[in-house]
């Protein structure tokens, strides 16, 4: 059986033991908890491994421990998590470790080699090497061919993530993937639906935003940081500013210093139209009153907020980095522009700004595309079928 075949089976994880480990628990709150879901409704037997002492969104049916697992190198808690894991590992007979996150990929990949775990996946989501150098770097990623060499198996979730991966020889091309089209879980298109968003909610949003009805909005949801290209959005809407009069920049995530000190050295008339109302629980709430959606990123994996947009009919400008290629389809659902170019992005924010036709066609254009390549259902059947297909290559099935 090859990758991205179909196993018609309704119980299809009966009897295997699964799990999925992350550094942190609100990656799992906010990026697996349906496939997660759908994975114990399909018969696995599913354990989550992250670092908090519980989850505030427990996976009904699933079994849930913590490991303390640093983000940074500290080499005797990096000792104390890999042998907690080794134990866990070899406690709970898993057939299958899959973590996801770059510190639980490095310690599972040596946790569950050591004891012997049948199928040994990571899921790539981006490199943090790709914005570092000297020694940093090289640390950074040996740990990736490190993952990649001790693992049965690793995904990207995007083929020009996962191109830029064996160009880079830290995995070698047999042993990582993609699935379908992309993407960590794909996307719950009952929630990211714009149907779902009265205009009397949208009305209310953005009166409580404080932003007139008329307003054009521009719209960024992520950290509010270097790598995500935010000194040069803040740039670009300098420039966007001057022209148009009736526009607003929301920046929704969490504000790192160096970002504020960016905002605070803007004109005070460029400010006045910038709204920051940091982490959003509801980004789908945002999406129904934006008009375009601005990630700007250095690196991204893949860039789930675009095909979330996507999903809400909103077209994006993104920077032509790998993953962000993959997310948006230059002059089909959006447009690309240099990376680290705050002149060649004010362009393109300026042109689809003035041209509502053209930007609502692309915004169409891109939850079709979601609808057919990225929906939570699909991905996780994939998934699913590759987790069997593995495991029955291990034990010679």
């Amino acid at each position: 059986m090859k990758p991205g075949e179909t196993i018609s089976q309704e119980n299809i994880g009966a009897g295997i033991r699964v799990a999925r480990v992350s550094t942190v628990a609100f990656f799992v709150e906010t990026q697996l908890h349906a496939q997660l879901s759908s994975l114990v409704q399909h018969g696995f037997d599913v354990t989550i491994i992250a670092s908090e002492p519980a989850l505030e969104r427990p996976v009904q049916g699933a079994d849930y421990r913590s490991v303390e697992i640093p983000r940074k190198i500290s080499l005797a808690k990096d000792l104390r998590a890999l042998y907690a894991l080794y134990r866990l590992f070899k406690e709970r007979r898993f057939d299958i470790v899959h973590s996801t996150t770059p510190k639980a990929g490095l310690l599972c990949a040596l946790a569950g080699s050591l004891a012997r775990v049948p199928v040994r996946m990571h899921t790539f989501t981006g490199q943090p090497w790709v914005g570092l150098s000297g020694l940093k770097k090289q640390l950074s990623k040996s740990s990736d061919r490190l993952i990649g060499w001790l693992n049965t198996r690793c995904f990207a979730d995007s083929e020009s993530q996962r191109r830029f991966i064996v160009e880079q020889n830290v995995v070698v091309p047999d042993r990582i993937d993609v699935l379908g089209s992309g993407s960590l879980a794909g996307i719950n298109l009952r929630r990211f639906d714009p149907k779902r968003v009265e205009f009397t909610d949208r009305d209310r949003l953005k009166k409580e935003l404080g932003i007139a009805s008329e307003t054009d909005v521009l719209l960024f949801v992520g950290r509010l940081a270097t790598d995500k290209g935010i000194k040069e959005l803040l740039a670009a809407f300098e420039a966007v500013a001057e022209q148009r009069e009736n526009v607003t920049l929301v920046l929704a995530g969490p504000l790192e210093s160096d970002i504020d000190a960016s905002l605070r050295s803007l004109p005070e008339s460029v400010r006045a139209k910038i709204v920051a109302p940091g982490f959003i629980a509801e980004p789908e709430r945002y999406m129904a009153v934006a008009d375009l959606l601005v990630i700007p990123s250095y690196r991204e994996g893949f860039g789930t907020v675009v095909i979330e947009a996507a999903a809400m009919g909103l077209a994006a400008v993104g920077t032509d980095i790998y993953g962000l290629s993959d997310a948006i389809i230059d002059g089909e659902t959006g447009a690309l522009v240099p990376v680290r170019n705050a002149e060649v992005l004010a362009a393109a924010l300026l042109k689809l700004l003035a041209d509502p036709t053209r930007r609502q066609a692309l915004g169409r254009n891109a939850r079709a595309r979601v609808q057919r390549e990225y929906s939570e259902q699909h991905m996780t059947r994939l998934l699913m079928d590759e987790y069997v297909r593995l495991l029955n290559e291990e034990r010679g099935q």
